[in-house]
């Protein structure tokens, strides 16, 4: 077997070929650190962590890196509203970022680089684009010449002629050409800005990603990702500045994921529709969240509600519980039994690496979970029933789950006797007034799911 990946270069799906079987190389388009990310932003994230695991899961050692844009016009202008500065501002989003992708299962980048970190390898660069006649410098700023590079526009299949119909030259720009973009922004008053040959300024947004996947992964990758809303202009950009320095493909593989809507509408903060991940994860399972994602394919739109987070809700608490029965069914169950669930769980692992290996089709690797499930009551009804069988579908149900970045075991839920232990410890901490403690133990009963209300008659609980 051999996996397939849908080349959004090509617009179809190819073999995938590594250019060194031994390390797989892959980048993923990072957020920018202005506030908290919305569920639009978390998408790429889960989808490509899951990808990222199914390679390591077939054998393959991955490197995989995303990056953080920490400077930026909009992280500019949030640091001045809150009158913080820039790399503080950026520092503390980052944190929350990560704080808040793990939640949902995502595993941390190889190396996750800083656009910061990288200004001398962008400002050579640009250096070498000017030199090849790329780009120019025009008032302290550099524009690429978009119209030089000859296959621009080939990743999201636009001709010049399209393009240029859309360009424009906005006001305070001196450019050649409207279809140039940016490569380095002269510095306004009071701004964040490092040195440059071109006078004091910054780098342009599109740059960034060029100049880390050079300095760190080489010349050319496997696999380049990002969310569908990259393709045009960030990604093509890239690729132009890359291919023009290089003369090499900067990715063999382009992969993209589809849009989110909320409500069957597109998210917006106009429509006030927003949804920031930091307040949804303390609403709602970040497991259920991530499982509800895993059951769209990637490259598809997908809509989010209440009422579909609910279903993927039930859903995984199914399976959670048919792999509670099996496991308490093993411990009554004697050599002996049919063999069926063994097969049932040998037939469900080829499903899904066969779905798995045709471009990631994670929508598919759910039913076949349901379906083994399905499958393991029926054989759990049987009379007798074989460990042996019980085991493989144990094993198969959490190697899958495991690859889908979800657990599928059940949590143990807190006893009413260990809350009641707990209130008392924090009626004496109060009475000591040590409010830390009894505010630890507020946070530790909220964590398990138990909400406290203080009232002149005492303090009551109830479960979320």
């Amino acid at each position: 077997m051999a996996i397939h990946i849908y080349n959004s270069l090509t617009n179809q799906k190819e073999l995938f070929q590594p250019i060194d079987p031994d390390r797989i190389t892959m980048y993923v388009c990072g957020p920018t650190v202005y506030n908290y990310i919305h569920i639009g932003n978390a998408r790429p994230a889960i989808v490509f962590d899951a990808v990222r695991r199914y390679l390591m899961y077939r054998g393959y050692n991955v490197y995989y890196v995303s990056n953080f844009t920490d400077v930026d016009d909009k992280i500019i202008k949030a640091a001045q509203e809150m009158n913080e500065e820039v790399p503080a501002l950026a520092n503390r989003f980052i944190n929350t970022y990560l704080e808040d992708i793990e939640s949902l299962g995502v595993e941390q980048a190889d190396l996750h680089p800083r656009a910061t970190e990288t200004v001398a390898e962008m400002i050579e660069f640009i250096e070498q684009l000017i030199a090849k006649g790329f780009a120019y410098e025009s008032n302290g700023d550099v524009y690429y010449r978009t119209k030089k590079f000859k296959n621009y526009g080939k990743l999201s299949s636009q001709s010049v002629g399209d393009l240029q119909m859309g360009a424009r030259i906005e006001v305070g720009e001196q450019k050649e050409d409207p279809m140039d973009f940016t490569l380095w922004k002269k510095a306004k008053e009071n701004e964040i800005a490092w040195n440059s040959p071109w006078g004091e300024g910054r780098p342009g947004w599109h740059i960034e990603c060029s100049a880390m996947v050079k300095k760190y992964m080489g010349d050319t990758i496997d696999i380049h990702a990002g969310g569908q809303d990259l393709k045009f202009p960030h990604h093509e950009n890239e690729i132009a500045q890359t291919e023009a320095l290089t003369g090499k493909p900067m990715a063999h593989y382009w992969m993209h994921n589809g849009y989110i809507n909320i409500n069957n509408e597109k998210m917006s903060k106009s429509l006030g529709n927003f949804v920031l991940v930091h307040d949804m994860i303390q609403q709602h399972d970040p497991e259920v969240i991530r499982f509800f994602m895993m059951q769209a394919h990637y490259r598809n739109p997908i809509n989010f509600d209440n009422d579909l987070l609910e279903s993927a809700r039930a859903g995984l608490e199914r399976l959670r519980s048919t792999l509670e029965n099996v496991k308490h069914r093993c411990g009554e169950s004697a050599d002996g039994g049919s063999g069926e669930g063994r097969e049932a769980a040998e037939r469900a692992k080829a499903r899904f690496l066969e779905e798995m290996d045709d471009d990631f089709n994670t929508a598919n690797a759910v039913s076949v979970l349901f379906d083994l499930a399905r499958e393991a009551n029926k054989y759990m009804q049987q009379p007798q029933t074989s460990i042996d069988s019980l085991d493989a579908i144990i094993e198969t149900m959490t190697e899958i789950g495991s690859v889908l970045g979800v657990s599928l075991e059940k949590e143990e839920e807190m006893l009413d006797e260990d809350i009641e232990r707990l209130l008392e410890e924090r009626v004496e901490a109060r009475k000591n007034k040590n409010f830390a403690r009894a505010d630890e133990i507020r946070d530790q009963l909220e964590n398990d799911g138990i909400l406290l209300e203080d009232t002149p008659q005492g303090t009551r609980w109830k479960r979320k």
